[in-house]
């Protein structure tokens, strides 16, 4: 039988302590390998299939893991550190496909990264909860099937920006560039009545204008 592949982890993390941690965490399980290394070391590693990122040691996250998606389009990156809500969804507007609260558990931290590894989003319930709640407590401001005012072009940007693609990951199969795609977006944020692009996709989901792939 042949072995599952290993999923490859990139981990940037400035804290020794921490770093003993997760080596000894993704050792004791099967199916990872983990690598410790700077963020200049990223760009030239060939063969990492997620980063696990420490909010705590970075300054200016979010402009990085934009510049990192800009470069590695398909890279997931993993945040993990305190932040609330607000800077949990900053994080997922800026490219990552998970948070995990450095206070979690090491059995959460696994099953994160499995999840984020497998092509979906890994979030803390109370945020995903709270804009769901927010969304659907919010008057309605498009049909309720929401098709009919959307052109062909929106829905295939929307179908992307839903499934966590960046701007130039909608573009990219659309041939259209990224100033094309913000300009979408921000006309779907306007029709739907959304303030982020989380909102949005949430929006899009619970009212069924888009089918989950």
């Amino acid at each position: 039988m042949a072995r599952k592949p290993l999923i490859r982890i990139a981990l940037v993390e400035n804290d020794p302590l921490r770093v003993v941690g997760f080596r000894t965490l993704f050792e004791s399980v099967s199916g990872f390998e983990l690598v410790s290394v700077s963020l200049s070391d990223i760009r030239g590693l060939p063969s990492i299939d997620l980063v696990l990122l420490s909010d705590c040691n970075v300054q200016n996250l979010f402009d990085l893991m934009t510049d990192l998606k800009a470069t590695h389009p398909d890279l997931r990156i993993i945040v993990t550190g305190s932040g609330g809500e607000e800077t949990i969804l900053q994080a997922l507007v800026a490219g990552a496909k998970g948070y995990v609260h450095e206070a979690a558990s090491p059995a959460e931290f696994v099953h994160a990264v499995r999840v984020v590894s497998q092509g979906s989003v890994w979030v803390p319930r109370r945020v995903l909860s709270m804009f769901i709640e927010r969304v659907s407590s919010a008057p309605a401001r498009i049909s309720p099937t929401g098709h009919e005012t959307f052109t062909s072009r929106e829905r295939e940007v929307l179908e992307l920006l839903v499934a966590g693609r960046s701007n130039k990951e909608i573009g990219s199969p659309l041939g259209i560039g990224e100033r094309t795609v913000k300009a979408h977006v921000a006309k779907l944020l306007r029709k739907v009545g959304a303030q982020n692009r989380i909102e949005l996709s949430v929006h899009a989901l619970t009212h069924s204008l888009v089918i989950p792939k």
